[in-house]
């Protein structure tokens, strides 16, 4: 049985008193006007923008890019809901096939999200939430600033070598010293972007108390990443001195905070979040599944159970059993699959692994009927020869 997470030991004392219920959410505050996007003014500055600009062709041509025209209204309207439709106007959405959990946006107004994060966010106000905090980003100039912090920070790093040098003395400790602070302004940058962000969701129809909640299942997520490869788990409650964000722990304690205090009723969009999400959760999963990570992938396949599992999930727990491939994997990928096709799930794929996880076991006979229907599904499949030949086997 997997231990207690830190962030659950941790979280309610930083979180308030559980028993604390959160303020009721009375009214809908929009933001003040918006003065549109920044232009850049200096030479500097416009440099910056012709590299975002350079990036943003690259990225219209990537292969990587998920071109649905349903998919991209879909998040552009969780955003102008969030922030509003003066806002988001100007915004350009890029869904890249990434299975990792991020998202950013450029000072240019392109918004990159990652498949990733979108398997990770449950429902419409979590997806509000990290939207949110990367156009608190965009509106706050964060990205042009941390651009002339590092170049302030980096002139006056190697002025203090030279220095150094000519008089002889030791300098690394100050040089140290100032990179130390640019990571710690780096640090306010996120969690200003969290702050600003929460406001918008507090402002919207969505429930901000979503914001924490996603981060406390990162947390819980990353503890079982790292039990299922026997390694230790992260330390939530002090910061990396070359770190660029606070630590989970610590955005989930001030955003549920934020809850407590200003209300956290709101809508969750649960169903219409599932709903575009749909047709997207078989390839999110398979690209997750591919990433080796057992116990965080057995975390999440979990979280989205909820409270029953579904055919594609089952498919999805059968795939991830017979990937790690132990003895007594095999046996629990086998029932996974049988328990999918059981449900109704069309994905032929099933009777694949189905055949070859009780081929593993010793059960041939069985296996062949699987493979055979398998094959009668998608007789054109890359490995039918293969297939074939085990099926053919005496």
């Amino acid at each position: 049985m997997m231990r207690r997470t830190l962030s659950t030991l941790l979280l309610p004392a930083l979180a308030l008193a559980p028993s604390i219920a959160p303020a009721a959410k009375t009214r809908i505050v929009p933001p003040p006007p918006y003065s549109g996007a920044y232009q850049p003014q200096t030479v500097d500055e416009r440099g910056l923008w012709g590299e975002v600009d350079e990036m943003e062709r690259t990225l219209q041509d990537s292969p990587a890019v998920l071109r649905d025209v349903a998919l991209n209204a879909y998040l552009r309207q969780v955003l102008c809901d969030t922030v509003g439709a003066d806002r988001c106007a100007g915004v350009r959405i890029y869904v890249l096939r990434v299975p990792h959990a991020n998202a950013n946006m450029a000072p240019n107004g392109s918004m990159q999200i990652w498949t990733g994060m979108l398997l990770r966010v449950r429902n419409e106000a979590e997806l509000a939430a990290i939207l949110a905090h990367e156009f608190a980003h965009f509106e706050k100039r964060h990205t042009l600033a941390a651009f002339k912090a590092h170049r302030t920070t980096g002139d006056i790093a190697m002025w203090v070598g030279l220095a150094g040098a000519y008089a002889g003395t030791a300098t690394g400790s100050t040089q140290l010293s100032l990179y130390g602070t640019l990571y710690s302004y780096q640090r306010d940058q996120e969690r200003s972007a969290d702050i600003h962000g929460f406001q918008y969701l507090a402002g919207s129809r969505y429930r901000p108390g979503a914001f924490s909640e996603f981060w406390q299942r990162m947390m819980d997520e990353a503890d079982a990443t790292a039990f299922g490869r026997q390694q230790r788990s992260t330390r939530y409650d002090r910061t990396a001195f070359f770190a660029t964000h606070p630590t989970d722990l610590e955005r989930a304690g001030y955003l549920k905070q934020l809850a407590v205090r200003d209300g956290d009723d709101g809508d969750d969009g649960v169903t219409t979040f599932a709903a575009a999400m749909q047709k997207w959760r078989p390839l999110f999963l398979a690209d997750q599944l591919k990433r080796n990570d057992f116990g965080g992938s057995e975390y999440l396949l979990a979280q989205l159970a909820g409270t029953g599992w579904t055919p594609d999930l089952l498919f999805a727990r059968g795939e991830l059993y017979r990937m790690r491939g132990n003895p007594r994997d095999l046996v629990a990928a086998a029932d996974f699959y049988r328990a999918a096709i059981a449900g109704g799930t069309v994905d032929p794929l099933a009777h694949r692994g189905l055949g070859l996880a009780l081929m593993r076991t010793g059960r041939p006979a069985e296996a062949k009927v699987a493979l055979a229907t398998y094959l009668v599904a998608q007789p054109d499949c890359e490995d039918a020869a293969l297939l074939r030949s085990l099926i053919e086997q005496p």
